[in-house]
């Protein structure tokens, strides 16, 4: 290999397991290689601006603002309400709330670690209170939360879609499926759970409870419809669609439900732009990498060594997928969307793979990494809320990954899992 390809390889990895942020290995791996080689350092600026200068991007700071303000303004214990009136009778009931309320939050935020937060700060300790483990109980709402992904309006899409220069939109309708699987899987572990292990059922709410839960839910219930009927009736695009849940979470925070203060606003504003910063930071930097990477044609080489290796393209799938797992345990998702990026569609190319369901099958990738030890960021999330420790919690986890890991080959082998709502 070349100087700059070790550099990118050995050397980011090293500077990965020293600890770095990966923001930062990424940045210093480009530097070093700028110098090494003799590229003009004004390089790197230049990309770092270029990485960011997409107006598709804009929805990541503003989805995650939207969650931060459901979850202030009250909306998300709304949505959980909604969800427990309807099923919390049934077998696990308080595990289904879960899953459906995640469903619906996710179908606002786009973030997992927003849901994973928002449903986890209510359910975790509403199912400690009513006997259940902690650690399974943060395992669901982890599990649960990492729906997100592949439900739209998803951020994971938004920035593959960016990356792929795919349509956002025919993504988003490629994790619908994908997501509902994943959505009925955790239900038949839930029953199949409480059944073994004989719970007490929860009451079943009567129509009144229903009805009073519903009127006091409309406003949270209609976010979903606003962002989803506005981006696929036309009225505006996903990154608007962004802005304009912002505002509507806004509204109803401090002029409809009132729960949402305007002293709060800043605190709230900061959080979500810490964690955007995290993302944009990642995707800057990995511009200059990128750059970097199609000089050296590191996508065109390994494509075609994959292509001496695998006599066909589902063989090639399941060694992407393999690798792609083991490195979403230990790395930053995002990060290796955006650097591996360019490699896999190269890739994905060679072999003549449909760009929208291979688009589908790197973001459950995503999704399942955010909850896979050791480093899955909804993981952490859940940690802090449910305040349980990694050990206990990635035993929990264990029938959940394995049952993603089963929707993820079916995503793989079966395209029209992920193309099926799509014309």
């Amino acid at each position: 290999m070349s100087t700059t390809a070790w550099i990118l390889t050995a050397g980011f990895t090293a500077l990965v397991l020293m600890g770095m942020p990966f923001a930062f290995a990424i940045a210093l791996s480009v530097i070093v290689v700028l110098l090494v080689v003799g590229i003009e350092p004004m390089l790197l600026p230049q990309t770092l601006i270029a990485g960011t200068q997409s107006f598709s991007l804009l929805a990541i700071p503003f989805f995650m603002l939207a969650g931060e303000l459901m979850l202030a303004g009250g909306l998300s214990q709304r949505l959980v309400r909604v969800a427990e009136v309807f099923v919390r009778h049934l077998p696990g009931g308080l595990g289904l709330v879960v899953v459906l309320a995640a469903l619906v939050f996710a179908a606002v935020s786009g973030s997992a670690p927003a849901t994973t937060a928002a449903i986890g700060a209510v359910m975790i300790p509403a199912m400690a209170e009513r006997g259940y483990d902690r650690a399974y109980a943060t395992a669901l709402v982890v599990s649960a939360g990492v729906l997100a992904p592949l439900v739209p309006p998803s951020i994971a899409f938004v920035i593959w879609g960016v990356i792929a220069e795919q349509s956002i939109s025919k993504l988003f309708l490629s994790g619908v499926v994908p997501a509902l699987l994943m959505a009925t899987g955790m239900v038949v572990l839930i029953v199949f759970k409480a059944l073994r292990e004989r719970r007490e059922r929860e009451p079943r709410a009567s129509w009144r409870e229903r009805l009073a839960a519903l009127r006091e839910g409309i406003w949270a219930l209609l976010a979903p419809a606003v962002v989803l009927g506005g981006i696929y009736g036309g009225a505006f695009t996903p990154t608007e669609a962004a802005v304009v849940v912002c505002v509507y979470a806004l509204v109803v925070g401090l002029l409809i439900e009132r729960r949402l203060q305007w002293r709060e606003l800043p605190a709230i504003v900061a959080r979500a732009m810490s964690i955007s910063g995290v993302v944009m930071a990642v995707v800057a930097v990995s511009a200059g990498f990128g750059f970097l990477v199609a000089q050296e044609q590191l996508a065109t080489k390994l494509a075609v060594w994959l292509a001496t290796q695998f006599e066909n393209r589902w063989s090639m799938l399941m060694a992407l997928n393999l690798g792609f797992f083991a490195m979403a345990a230990v790395m930053d998702e995002i990060a290796i969307m955006v650097i591996l990026g360019p490699m896999l569609i190269g890739i994905a190319n060679q072999f003549g793979v449909d760009p929208i369901h291979f688009g589908a099958m790197i973001v459950t990738n995503v999704a399942i990494g955010m909850a896979t030890p050791p480093i899955g960021y909804c993981l952490f999330v859940g940690m802090a809320i449910g305040g349980v420790k990694l050990w206990p919690l990635s035993r929990a986890m264990l029938p959940f990954i394995a049952m993603m890991l089963v929707v993820l080959l079916l995503v793989t082998y079966v395209p029209q899992v992920a193309l099926l709502l799509i014309r």
